[in-house]
């Protein structure tokens, strides 16, 4: 039997809890003041963040289309007016002369615009591309100059203009500027109706979990100071760098959802330690040395696992990092500062307006005073559901090897279907389809000839002859990915080439054909822009990236885990079987979204690939949030084994007091995420409910069924270090605090949780 550890009672440890109880008040006001500030601070931030960042902006493909937007900004519309011919007007369509004449007008009055160059419409270049095939509506380009933030102002400036009848057509607005700000928009209504979902439902599943009205709305405080809290550093972060606008549902998401499984741990532990007999401040000290440490720990692996992200050099997925890794840190610090402040004050009356005993009590008029004095009511109910857990972990180590390889075999099957991912880029189809600027788009796909825009763009540096220029055109044409090639528009010594290829324009022909241009010889410097070369590139750059993320992942994750509990084999568990965990989310994002089953009913347009940054980005975040669990579960079966050394039986325990806690946290921050996927933009969508998916194969599945199957089959063996870590772990180490309290009564487990 290993030596039990007694409880390390540092200086500064107890200097810390005294920080926390000395002056709750002060410490609470002081809380509400700084929230205050944050609400001032953050107001407005959607309004300053983009939604791309989707392409490397050290890449070739991004330095071409910077140089083609000064050059020649009319090579690079990215505003489209759809131009169609109401119906009174003949069967001559848009070549009607009343038709040509008030696209006249539309296309000088948008020339006339400040911001706006490079205006061209079908009228004046009689282009068919810009033409549709059956002859009703025509294409006016233009080009919004400016960042993100520059052309959604001027678009909101123009567009009441543009949009709607004038005279004998009926225009509309699509292209990315138009499809940007109907996204930005979009989300932002969609974030605002998901946490009015979001906030009551969890209230509710909280009262449900602690049966105490007053012990619910602690984590969600803790929550709603975290979300308001990171928004004041993402407003700061949008005078510095860029930030996506699609972060917001990660700040909502990871801001109640974590927030709320800190806070569960905390006042469930606290509340077990009132249970046990202590005083209020004892018993928030023995919490934060316990609990405390856990929400520590885990804090840092969610941080770590998300701080990956800034090693790509895509801005929405170092947008994500920003606020994934801000919310982190202000849930912890909520939760281990106020909290406890709050639990200070509170005491005894954690329990006040507890549901669960008033039901009881008038269910049980007349019982007995030990079955009606409210004791097992403050800790919340019986032992069943401890129990139930308990019972559960004997029977999945009774046979365990049988619920290891099912388990995993059931989860690669799951994970199957992501053998066929596609990789596509980001477009107007991730609206809705009653979008203005996706209807637009969509009409140019099915109506107009070449779909426009849709090519590789050649820009040509350097001196060059009329010869040299044919010539290489005409290598181009060749090519066996090209169905044409036009060109050259020269300006000094810029020039830019069109290749429109044979297939869709970012499928794996496209794809090849960026390859095939690339490779061609020319007297001149060249560099490949459009939908598909942006695409290689930022494929190229999360391929260069995505070892050095993962090993950072990885190499802190078992550090931590190390840290933790003093073990070689569980760092490589906790690593192998969170990974394991997620095939079901990657399984079935390819199915749903990819193949577009259950499209209609989740209300979205399948494009047959997803997009580049977004298994990064699930993984990272997915990852963590299983660490999360992960470290709640391995910190209080290290505890019960250091208490007492039978490793079966820790297994058993530790299950028995967090496995109804998981649970309670993985379907509240469900919840939440599928709040979030309720989005009407499709990688909103996508997100969330993979998420949530993957948390409730993580806390149903591997925590219930896999861990406790693989640790049997460890055995002891689990908590063996040679002799060097061991050591290093006794000087570094940062186990649990001390011991769980053991009641001389069964155990019991707080209101709902088991």
């Amino acid at each position: 039997m290993p030596e039990v550890k007694k409880t390390p009672r540092g200086s500064g440890e107890g200097a810390f809890t005294r920080f926390v109880t000395a002056r709750p008040r002060l410490s609470l006001l002081l809380a509400l003041l700084v929230t205050a500030l944050a609400v001032l601070a953050g107001s407005g931030v959607a309004d300053r963040m983009g939604s791309g960042g989707w392409e490397d902006p050290d890449a070739r493909s991004s330095y071409a289309a910077e140089a083609l937007e000064r050059e020649f900004p009319a090579s690079q519309p990215n505003l489209l007016l759809l131009v169609q011919a109401g119906p009174e007007v003949g069967p001559a369509g848009v070549d009607d002369p009343a038709v040509a004449a008030e696209a006249g007008r539309l296309a000088a009055r948008l020339a006339a615009e400040e911001g706006v160059t490079g205006v061209g419409s079908y009228w004046q270049t009689r282009l068919p591309a810009l033409r549709s095939e059956d002859g009703r509506q025509a294409l006016i380009a233009a080009r919004v100059q400016g960042d993100e933030k520059t052309t959604t102002r001027v678009l909101d400036r123009i567009a009441p203009e543009l949009r709607g009848t004038h005279g004998p057509v009926e225009v509309s607005l699509g292209g990315p500027v138009a499809v940007q700000r109907e996204v930005t928009a979009t989300i932002q209504e969609d974030l605002l109706r998901a946490e009015l979902i979001a906030l009551p439902v969890t209230l509710v599943l909280l009262v449900l979990v602690f049966g105490s009205a007053i012990a619910a709305l602690l984590p969600l405080g803790v929550g709603i100071i975290a979300i308001l809290g990171t928004n004041a550093v993402l407003r700061g972060l949008t005078e510095f760098t860029e930030v996506s606008v699609f972060a917001m549902n990660l700040t909502t998401a990871l801001g109640l959802g974590l927030a709320i499984d800190y806070a569960l741990f905390i006042v469930r532990r606290f509340r077990e330690e009132l249970a046990a007999g202590r005083e209020p401040v004892a018993a928030v000290g023995a919490t934060l040395r316990t609990a405390g440490r856990t929400v520590l720990f885990s804090a840092l692996t969610v941080a770590v696992a998300l701080s990956a992200m800034l090693l790509f050099p895509m801005y929405f997925l170092r947008s994500f990092a920003y606020a994934g890794i801000a919310v982190v840190l202000i849930a912890a610090a909520a939760a281990l500062v106020l909290l406890p402040a709050a639990l200070v004050l509170l005491g005894e009356r954690v329990n006040s307006l507890d549901l669960r005993r008033l039901w009881r009590r008038r269910g049980a008029a007349g019982a007995t005073a030990g079955g009606s004095d409210g004791t097992e009511g403050s800790d919340g109910g019986s032992g069943s559901g401890g129990g139930g857990w308990a019972r559960s972990a004997a029977l999945v180590m009774r046979r365990a090897p049988v619920f290891a390889v099912a388990t995993t075999a059931g989860l690669l099957l799951l994970g199957l279907p992501f053998l066929g991912v596609k990789f596509g880029t980001v477009d107007d189809r991730q609206l809705p389809r009653t979008a203005e600027s996706h209807l637009v788009q969509q009409e140019i796909r099915d109506g107009f000839p070449g779909s426009p825009g849709a090519g590789l763009v050649v820009l040509a540096e350097g001196p060059a002859s009329p010869s040299d220029y044919e010539r290489y055109r005409a290598t181009l044409e060749d090519l066996p990915g090209a169905a044409r090639a036009e060109g050259p528009v020269t300006s000094g010594e810029y020039a830019y080439f069109t290749v429109l290829g044979k297939g869709e324009a970012v499928g794996q022909q496209a794809q090849d054909l960026v390859g095939e241009v690339r490779g061609v010889d020319a007297p001149f410097e060249t560099a490949v822009t459009g939908q598909a070369a942006v695409l290689v590139d930022a494929q190229d750059a999360i391929a260069e990236k995505l070892p050095w993320a993962l090993a950072l992942i990885v190499a802190a994750t078992l550090l931590l885990v190390f840290l933790l509990t003093g073990s070689v084999l569980i760092p490589l568990q906790a690593v192998l079987l969170n990974a394991l965990s997620l095939t079901a989310m990657f399984g079935a994002v390819v199915w749903v979204f990819q193949e577009g089953n259950l499209s209609g009913l989740l209300a979205f347009t399948a494009t047959g690939d997803i997009e580049t940054t977004l298994p990064v980005l699930m993984f990272c975040i997915a990852f963590g949030l299983s660490m999360d669990y992960g470290v709640f579960l391995i910190s209080r079966i290290k505890e019960e084994y250091d208490r007492t050394g039978d490793h079966e039986g820790a297994v058993r325990t530790g299950l028995a007091r967090t496995g109804g806690l998981i649970t309670a946290a993985a379907v509240i921050l469900a919840v939440v995420m599928v709040a979030i996927g309720t989005s009407r933009v499709t990688n909103t969508k996508m997100l969330g409910l993979g998420i949530a998916l993957a948390v409730l194969m993580d806390a149903m599945v591997v925590r219930s069924l896999l861990v406790p199957a693989v640790m049997k089959l460890t055995g002891r063996a689990t908590w063996w270090a040679p002799g060097p870590l061991r050591r290093l772990h006794e000087r570094f180490g940062l186990s649990e605090g001390e011991p769980a309290a053991a009641p001389a009564e069964p155990e019991r487990v707080p209101a709902g949780v088991g």
